[in-house]
């Protein structure tokens, strides 16, 4: 029986990709290259500059450049495969990488969140307690919140990967998408998964909507206490503040949409899931930048010396 089973056990997974076609998958290879050349050095260059610049040496930009760090290191798990496999015929991954791919992608999704949730206490203070800013959002408070959201994400993660790590796999080994997505896999093992769902459901699904609701409440309150405000720089805590709003809906939807169902196929999920694990990641640092004239032009003054 030992015997039989081990020749039974999945090795390795069959990714259906983006598309069967060769023509749009050529398309698509250089349509997510050109992205990756322009988007990719872009945050790259953020982070150096906020590094090398002294002028940036507050916490909003702290928690930017980590930003920056995270969401390089995110698009680092499944988008690379993810180019590779369209010059390949058969597009396969092995068990071992599969469970890495799964344990990384939750991992650095989880811990964005949580930074996200430590920028609003950043920009909550700055707004409702300006006079105890230096003393509540230090160096020190910053890296204690960077290395809370770091393992925040790490006991997310390895609470997913351990729950799907245990699963026998011995049938079916095709996995309809571009990367080792969890709804999907798990619907391949050969046992009774309802309640390795539900638990996975209340870690991921339940987080993330708490996570978005927390966000979205306490930048209401924000903007609401701002407007009782007449500071001279009432307008530019405010961009910031819609910029923070705007990355908490691009990171926070497609994964509630994703992960917020339980039990259920989700329509469109490979679309969607692009948007989540390859672009909206990228553009997240850019939105805070684009709207911002300190780092934009500290940015400028970079490329000028050490690259120009």
């Amino acid at each position: 029986e030992m015997e039989q089973r081990n020749y039974t056990d999945v090795t390795e997974f069959i990714l259906l990709g983006l598309s069967q076609t060769h023509e749009v998958q050529m398309i698509l290879f250089f349509l997510f290259l050109l992205f990756y050349m322009i988007i990719l050095p872009g945050n790259i260059l953020i982070v150096l500059t906020i590094q090398s610049d002294s002028q940036l040496g507050s916490p909003m930009y702290f928690f930017l450049a980590n930003l920056a760090f995270l969401d390089i290191c995110y698009c680092s798990v499944t988008p690379p495969k993810m180019l590779a496999d369209f010059f390949l015929p058969c597009k396969t991954i092995s068990y071992s990488a599969c469970m890495a791919q799964l344990f990384f992608l939750h991992f650095l999704g989880a811990a964005e969140a949580f930074l996200l949730m430590a920028m609003a206490y950043d920009r909550y203070v700055a707004i409702c307690k300006p006079l105890h800013y230096t003393r509540l959002v230090n160096r020190r408070v910053c890296c204690v919140l960077v290395g809370a959201s770091w393992g925040g994400g790490f006991i997310h993660g390895i609470i997913l990967f351990a729950l799907t790590i245990h699963l026998p796999f011995c049938g079916p080994n095709i996995l309809d998408n571009f990367f080792c997505d969890i709804h999907q896999l798990v619907k391949l093992a050969c046992a009774d998964t309802y309640m390795v769902e539900l638990l996975m459901f209340l870690n991921n699904g339940a987080v993330i909507s708490m996570c978005f609701a927390l966000l979205l409440i306490s930048y209401a309150v924000l903007l609401m206490k701002l407007q009782t405000q007449s500071s001279k720089g009432k307008s530019k805590v405010a961009s910031n503040c819609i910029s923070h709003i705007i990355v908490v809906f691009v990171m926070c939807g497609p994964a509630m949409y994703i992960y917020g169902l339980p039990f259920q196929a989700v329509p469109m999920e490979k679309v969607v899931a692009v948007f989540h694990t390859v672009i909206f990641p990228l553009t997240n640092p850019m939105i805070y930048t684009l709207r911002n004239r300190e780092i934009k032009s500290s940015m400028w003054k970079f490329v000028q010396k050490h690259i120009l």
